[in-house]
């Protein structure tokens, strides 16, 4: 029990279970019984656009919420009777709403959820027979329920989202460092491609996990000076963000390592330091989620020492090159470091730079101008707001035509199945067709095979939890929980069975509709963006090593414009990340484009791993050799900023190292301390990627 309470999704599943519980015994005790149908979908819709912000937060969007509900129950029930004045309606207003969500996440949660309640006020409507208000405000009733018992949760439990955001992040980070500790194995022939797209993956989800518990911090702390167990978690955020640069980066390439130390334990001990780390993160994420202190753990100790003994006995031994042995030491250091910070309680200095940037426009005229950036073709934003408000007309106009009866399943089919790419709405497609045939078979054995009354409403009311307890991570089980949910509020009105049949075949016309759109509606397939995708990873690494260079003049300092550098960084990275695994699930490509993206994907993580490393040992350097660093950092990130406007452009870009030859002799012996030595193998590693990309994008 105490596991299944500590689990991210029980609140909400808690908070919609006791919203539909209190709907439904208050209809069918007190309140008028036709009443409940709308009040229960009105319940999920405002769960939907749920957030998670602290009270004030969750009050704003509380009230922006209702506003739009109101609006949007009262323009559909005001049109719904003329097919003219709605068929004109469904596709504007689905267009403006899609187009709201561009200003901010927040307004696209609550600008989907409008966009749902709007599809279940013509689902009411249908099912009731009528259309006054009193459905209007009881939809209205049941989202307002929902949103009181929401703002007092958050406000007897206000720091819950910041420790599972927390546990997330560190979760996430354990993956991220078994991902590092395979690239470790030591086997000569390894398929190390297929290691750094494994990695690349469990980073992008690692950025995402980073976003969601600074955007939690922020709307919990804002610009307070944070005290007590709010200051250390702020402290726990920063330093997982330390830990995220260390595990990125990468010392030297993984297969001339491995076949460097074949004849020895070394690549095994660090494998092994790792995995042991990476268990001590998910201890950490179980500490934070239950707010117990954090244990140290003894067998990363033991690991490390035995690493450090192994190490000292390799060099004794069989003394290698000197790029070799550098990249060794400065690993080793890495791990000691990673080490720290694992343990590290987490604790801000009084001098620390702790601001945080937010992703939420700062006024309303920021989000329309936020808004008025996307209204153009080359925008996926405008792409889908146009395919999806083509889909919900079409989806209209076949009900017209084929399906007056319950036809408004094909809307909302059609507005859950289509997303903003190809693979996804795919998936969505199989998922919304399997999950409402499972969903309808179990209705229909329900009603059938047990007697009618009040037995259902348990039924009901578990079937509602059960999709907000699936819908993230099981969408096929969602739908079919979902689906058994409205199947017995038809029940309720004495149209249970009658939805069977129009369920199932409804569902068939909105998926395909949704599928139309997406094949042949503005399609926007990911192959035609890589190119522009990678161009912004490139402009983004080179103000991030920019960044870098500066510390070693100045000495290091993790202040907000690094940080931001940083992030920006793997967050473009993370997009390409993205935009390849959907590109490789569309159809009509060439099978060279698939293997160009990947390539391209890996280019870019090796890329990606040696800024991390140039960000992981910075310190201040003497004049001269910060001065040659300086130079050579700005030499590469030229280099990146002119390789993108040539991919932009489609034209080819000039080499930015010697030949490789040469290359490959200065990374072996270079002049200058160990530091120096370390930037300037990174800056040539940096150049070597740099070719690699310009010659795959002329291939």
């Amino acid at each position: 029990m105490r596991h299944l309470a500590e689990s991210d999704r029980f609140a909400d599943v808690l908070r919609v279970f006791l919203a539909l519980a209190g709907i439904t015994a208050w209809c069918t005790l007190y309140g008028p019984a036709d009443a409940i149908v709308p009040a229960l979908l009105g319940a999920i819709a405002c769960a939907l656009a749920e957030t998670d912000d602290a009270w004030r937060g969750r009050l704003r969007g509380l009230l922006v919420t209702l506003l739009c509900f109101a609006l949007a129950a009262t323009a559909v029930r005001a049109t719904i009777g003329t097919p003219q004045g709605f068929a004109l309606l469904l596709p504007v207003g689905t267009f403006l709403l899609v187009m709201l969500g561009a200003a901010s996440g927040r307004y696209a949660t609550i600008a989907t959820a409008t966009l749902i309640l709007a599809v279940y006020t013509m689902i009411a409507s249908d099912a009731a027979g009528g259309r006054g208000t009193a459905g209007t405000l009881a939809l209205v009733g049941g989202a307002a329920w929902y949103g009181v018992l929401s703002l007092l949760w958050s406000a007897l439990a206000p720091q819950r989202a910041v420790r599972h955001a927390l546990a997330r992040l560190f979760e996430s980070l354990a993956a991220l460092i078994d991902a590092k500790a395979a690239q470790f194995e030591p086997v000569r022939g390894l398929d190390h491609d297929a290691l750094a797209l494994d990695f690349s993956r469990r980073n992008q989800r690692t950025v995402q996990a980073l976003t969601d518990a600074r955007v939690a911090l922020i709307d919990r702390i804002g610009r307070r000076q944070p005290r007590g167990r709010a200051a250390s978690r702020l402290a726990m955020f920063f330093v997982a963000q330390d830990i995220h640069e260390r595990i990125t980066s990468s010392h030297y390439p993984y297969d001339e390592l491995a076949s460097a130390l074949y004849h020895s334990d070394l690549m095994f001990r660090f494998g092994r330091l790792l995995r042991l780390q990476a268990q001590a993160c998910r201890e950490r994420a179980d500490a934070i989620r239950r707010v117990e202190p954090l244990h140290s753990i003894a067998l990363p100790h033991a690991a490390l020492d035995d690493l450090r003994e192994a190490m000292a006995f390799h060099l004794r031994t069989q003394p290698p090159e000197d790029a070799l042995a550098d990249a060794l030491a400065a690993l080793l250091r890495n791990m000691e470091s990673l080490q720290l910070l694992i343990e590290d309680e987490g604790s801000l200095r009084d001098d620390s730079d702790i601001a945080l940037q937010g992703n939420e426009p700062s006024s309303m005229g920021d989000a329309l101008r936020r808004v008025r950036l996307r209204l153009n073709r080359r925008s996926m934003h405008f792409r889908h707001a146009m395919r999806l408000a083509i889909g919900m007309l079409g989806g209209y106009l076949v009900m017209l035509a084929l399906h007056p009866l319950h036809g408004y399943w094909i809307l909302l089919t059609t507005l859950f199945v289509c997303q903003p790419g190809y693979g996804a709405t795919r998936r969505r497609f199989v998922q919304r067709i399997v999950g409402t045939t499972a969903g309808l078979v179990v209705g229909w054995a329900l009603l059938r095979a047990l007697p009618g009354g009040d037995w259902r409403l348990p039924v009901l009311v578990a079937s509602g939890a059960a999709f907000f307890a699936f819908r993230l991570r099981r969408y096929a089980l969602a739908t079919g929980a979902i689906t058994l949910f409205v199947l017995l509020c038809f029940d309720r009105v004495g149209a249970g069975y009658d939805a069977i049949g129009p369920r199932l075949l409804d569902t068939l016309l909105g998926a395909a509709a949704a599928a139309l759109v997406i094949r042949y509606v503005l399609p926007d397939w990911r192959v035609r963006r890589l190119d522009d995708l990678v161009a912004d990873a490139l402009l983004a690494y080179g103000r991030y090593l920019v960044r870098i260079a500066a510390q070693y003049s100045a000495g290091r300092e993790d202040d907000l414009g690094y940080r931001i550098a940083r992030r920006d960084a793997h967050a473009a990275q993370a997009v390409v990340a993205g935009n390849v695994a959907e590109l490789l699930g569309e159809p009509g490509h060439a099978p060279g484009q698939g293997e160009r993206a990947l390539r391209l994907l890996t280019a870019l993580q090796a890329a990606l791993s040696h800024l991390s490393t140039l960000g992981t040992h910075r310190q201040a350097l003497a004049g001269e050799d910060a001065a040659a660093v300086d130079a050579t950092a700005h030499r590469v990130a030229y280099g990146f900023d002119a390789l993108a406007e040539h991919l932009r452009a489609g034209t080819p870009a000039p080499m930015l190292s010697t030949p490789a030859v040469t290359v490959e002799t200065s990374l072996r012996s270079l002049p200058g301390g160990e530091t120096r030595r370390l930037v300037d193998r990174q800056c040539l590693l940096l150049m070597r990627v740099h070719d690699r990309i310009a010659a795959i994008a002329q291939g």
